[in-house]
């Protein structure tokens, strides 16, 4: 019984998690941080939903299998993330106008930036 409403809250927040990042996706200004809004805030969601699942199902082979996938969710999600922005960043993608730092400048040629050089 317990852990069933234990499951329940983390389907919950994974669920809310995952509809943010969402959410994320659609709204924010540039590549760069539509990645960032859906590599975490997905990344986590997904995680709580599994361990919401491996709660409600209650089993061990469950635990195992869904605590193998949180891990493998951990472990190529951001990695996944950074490979799009930096694939992003060389293809010339725009920064937002908002943006203070280019810290890649310099370091990473740009298109535009090979046409002005």
């Amino acid at each position: 019984m317990i852990l069933d409403v234990i499951g329940a809250c983390l389907l919950g927040l994974g669920i809310l998690l995952v509809l943010l990042g969402a959410v994320g996706l659609l709204r924010f200004p540039d590549v760069f941080t539509r990645s960032n809004a859906a590599t975490k805030a997905a990344g986590l969601g997904i995680a709580l939903v599994l361990a919401g699942t491996a709660c409600v199902i209650g089993t061990t082979e469950a635990a195992v299998k869904m605590t193998i996938a949180v891990v493998l969710q951990f472990a190529t999600a951001p990695v996944a993330g950074h490979v799009i922005g930096r694939a992003a960043y060389r293809a010339g993608a725009p920064l937002w106008d908002g943006t203070v730092t280019d810290e890649l400048q310099g370091f990473v040629e740009r298109p535009h930036e090979a046409e002005i050089g």
